[in-house]
């Protein structure tokens, strides 16, 4: 796998670049499509648009399905206030004070983007120094500011924009010069472009996986419903999201880690074991973790009642849904895992 990383860090990059957040990831689902045809593959599309990509195995009978999503945290215009500014509803579950000062680009329904920032209400030390330090950030005490001369509804409208323009944040990457990588939206870019190397690794070098495999691309896993088809015959379901890294956690931004339960529900004990198996056999390094405020499309999916095995394996992730990071390593163990389970021993 390591002859791929270079393709999976720059692949990772072009699409963080791409705005996707819950409910507008076309323009980034159609760059995926495009490079999985690229490459040679058919791609099919679910009736929610999430992208399907099956490769033919030496077993046909029990199908294994791997997923990414592309879909990432936002928001969306709630109301245009009288000063002309934004009040703002979240898209997915983040802090305000995580994109607090931030950069955004306001997608109109016409026209290209429009600029603006993330402010709190107050935001200058020199007019309101105790309120600005010690007030908590809400949906009501947040605002875009528009980059725009406008002071008011009406001139804010005038711009094109409107309820309903979705909000991406800037993402900040960053790639440093000894291996850590630095980015909103590692969740859940990271596994994306883990999903195109590994396909790309199998037409380079014209690999028959052990199992017919269904590369999945999810776009409303973030907002809790990003599975909704699974292919006959598949019998194991393999989410490649996050490994949250802090206090009390076992992930590492050099590993990759194998969930034994999140918020909704314990993994498949079998299949996690498996898992872990194949790290132990061909020296990946990798932990077992519990997540207290997580879901994953696997679980998401087996709540909705598909029946399958499930598991989650992804990149250890530090400071996650805020301005995370991971390092090569990290990416390089989760990619390895998924090659010697799914394709080759």
């Amino acid at each position: 796998m390591e002859t791929q990383t270079t393709y999976i860090l720059e692949f990772m990059e072009a699409i963080l670049a791409i705005p996707s957040p819950g409910g507008f990831t076309e323009t980034c689902t159609t760059y995926i499509e495009k490079e999985f045809v690229d490459m040679g593959y058919a791609v099919e599309r679910t009736n929610k648009n999430a992208l399907m990509v099956t490769v033919k195995g030496i077993d046909d009978a029990a199908h294994k399905m791997i997923v990414g999503h592309v879909d990432t945290l936002g928001a969306i215009v709630k109301e245009i206030k009288p000063n002309g500014r934004l009040l703002l509803a979240q898209i997915g579950g983040f802090s305000w004070n995580a994109v607090e000062g931030e950069n955004v680009l306001i997608h109109r329904t016409t026209g290209d983007p429009i600029t603006g920032s993330l402010m709190p209400i107050p935001a200058s030390i020199h007019i309101d120094s105790d309120r600005v330090r010690t007030m908590e950030r809400t949906d009501e005490t947040v605002e875009v500011r528009v980059d725009a001369m406008t002071d008011n509804a009406d001139s804010t409208r005038a711009l094109g924009i409107g309820v309903g323009d979705f909000i991406s944040f800037e993402t900040r990457f960053v790639r440093c010069e000894n291996g850590f990588i630095k980015s909103r939206y590692l969740d859940d870019k990271s596994a994306v472009a883990i999903i195109l190397g590994l396909c790309r690794l199998i037409k380079e070098k014209n690999i028959t996986p052990k199992y017919t495999i269904h590369f999945c691309i999810s776009n409303y896993e973030e907002i809790g419903h990003g599975v909704s088809y699974i292919p006959p015959k598949t019998d194991a379901l393999i989410a490649i999201d996050i490994g949250p890294v802090g206090p009390r956690q076992t992930s590492k931004e050099s590993a990759v880690s194998i969930a034994a339960k999140d918020s909704r529900t314990p993994y498949d004990y079998k299949l996690r074991q498996e898992l872990a198996d194949v790290c132990v056999k061909h020296n990946i390094e990798h932990n077992v973790d519990v997540y207290n405020r997580y879901g994953s499309d696997a679980s998401l999916a087996v709540l909705q009642g598909f029946d399958v095995n499930f598991a989650c394996v992804g990149p250890g992730v530090d400071s996650t849904h805020h301005y995370e990071r991971t390092h090569i390593t990290a990416i390089e163990n989760t990619a390895k895992l998924l090659f010697h389970y799914a394709i080759q021993d």
